[in-house]
């Protein structure tokens, strides 16, 4: 069995090498026939890609319950191990777990037009999504009146098929969806994410009626400076912007506002009209021009500001380490681990650094170093503590930090630090 499950991988991987050399050769119909049968085999992909998942769960809880180990741990960092395969963040890993178990146990009709091509992975997702406060067996009514027959959802678009699942949902279970919503409003929150062009997205996740509120409330303010001869050339669009920022903060320009933003960029960059980019903590990558530009701001304002040395390797560039004998990260190590990571050192993991974590542990010696220091989520500090899970610095003498990753099933990953702005006399070199 073992021999016949290899050939078929092996086979896989050679379809895959042949897709890449696929050319329509001008014909545009055969375009259009590549094209179906491509999405077709993307959501066959994808049913597959739910059945391993939950098998691979199947297994390794059944490992960890035959070994003995305590309930608590049969699930720590398995959908970890499904992020790092599917080359995801850990958040995405736990709702490919999530999905997957939901269409092998609870909704098979979703399943079975997966398999066969006549749903996609996008629109499977959105009948999880909005089933999932229902119990097992009212979420298989919701899948078999919706997917047992394909032509049910037909030419169906997105919205039509939440809306139906809502109704559906509604009808078998309210107080369950009550329930749910009353769960989401406690879960509200703001959240940013980079945008092109050194532009920002603020999210706000918040009840219907209070975003519609607010943004009414936006709308008709931003009208009335249009209407009154005060809008100083802004659209309605740049006013309302305008508008939130400055409701929200007080001020009417960033510069200012009371606020820290670590901003690192070379030396260069700052002092000479050098074109490389700096990096915004938090958000990621700015052009020149405009960290220049955010510097002058908030020297010319009000605002207490610093501006604080780091230093490199002269060889390569990479950040300095900096060593203590506290068990503990000190503030500086901490800062200097927070400037050379920037996020969540796991690979494809992006979130925010919330903890600081000795890659060996201090409890099999391993130095309070920026060597043996690395910044991680919360949950992924966590997950590492799991079973049969490894990491190692990796010795790189001059160059980038590295650090390599072990799965309790014997994958390796390497996460390796972003590169620092280079100072201006390596540039010169």
């Amino acid at each position: 069995m073992g021999e016949l499950i290899a050939a078929d991988l092996a086979e896989l991987r050679a379809f895959t090498a042949r897709l890449r050399r696929v050319s329509v050769d001008g014909d545009a119909g055969l375009g259009i026939e590549w094209l179906d049968a491509i999405e077709a085999l993307k959501s066959v992909g994808c049913a597959a890609q739910a059945v391993i998942t939950d098998g691979v769960v199947t297994s390794i809880r059944a490992d960890r319950k035959a070994r003995g180990l305590p309930r608590a741990d049969w699930d720590r960092g398995i959908a970890w191990q499904i992020a790092l395969a599917r080359r995801e963040s850990p958040n995405r890993g736990g709702r490919h777990l999530e999905f997957a178990q939901a269409l092998v146990h609870e909704m098979p009709h979703t399943l079975a037009m997966l398999q066969t091509g006549r749903l996609n992975e996008w629109r499977a997702t959105l009948l999880v999504r909005e089933t999932a406060c229902l119990s097992a067996a009212d979420r298989g009514i919701v899948d078999r009146r919706l997917c047992s027959d394909p032509a049910t959802l037909d030419g169906v678009g997105d919205r039509g098929l939440i809306a139906r699942a809502k109704a559906l949902a509604v009808e078998l279970d309210a107080a369950a969806v009550v329930a749910r919503h009353r769960k989401a409003v406690s879960e509200r929150r703001v959240t940013t994410r980079p945008a092109p062009d050194s532009m920002a997205y603020l999210s706000v996740l918040m009840p219907v009626e209070q975003a519609v509120c607010l943004q009414a409330t936006l709308g008709r303010d931003a009208d009335s400076l249009i209407a009154t001869g005060n809008s100083g050339g802004r659209t309605r669009n740049q006013l309302m912007v305008d508008l939130l920022f400055h409701r929200g903060t007080g001020q009417a320009v960033a510069s200012g506002v009371p606020v820290a933003v670590n901003l690192v960029l070379s030396d260069e960059t700052l002092l000479a009209g050098g074109h490389e980019a700096a990096h915004l903590q938090g958000f990621g990558p700015v052009p020149a021009g405009i960290a220049r530009q955010l510097v002058a701001d908030v020297v010319d304002s009000d605002i207490a500001t610093s501006l604080q040395r780091v230093y490199a390797c002269p060889q390569s560039g990479a950040l300095t380490a900096m060593e203590s004998q506290s068990r503990t990260f000190p503030k500086g190590l901490r800062k200097l681990i927070d400037l050379r990571d920037r996020t969540c050192r796991t690979p494809w993991c992006d979130a925010p650094i919330r903890h600081h974590d000795h890659i060996r542990s201090h409890r099999e010696s391993g130095a309070t170093t920026a060597d043996n220091g690395t910044g991680l989520c919360e949950a992924c500090n966590y997950a590492k503590e799991g079973d049969g899970w490894s990491a190692r610095p990796i010795h790189n003498p001059g160059g980038t930090h590295l650090i390599d990753l072990g799965t309790p099933t014997g994958h390796h990953y390497r996460s390796t630090a972003p590169p620092l702005p280079t100072p201006a006399h390596l540039r010169a070199s």
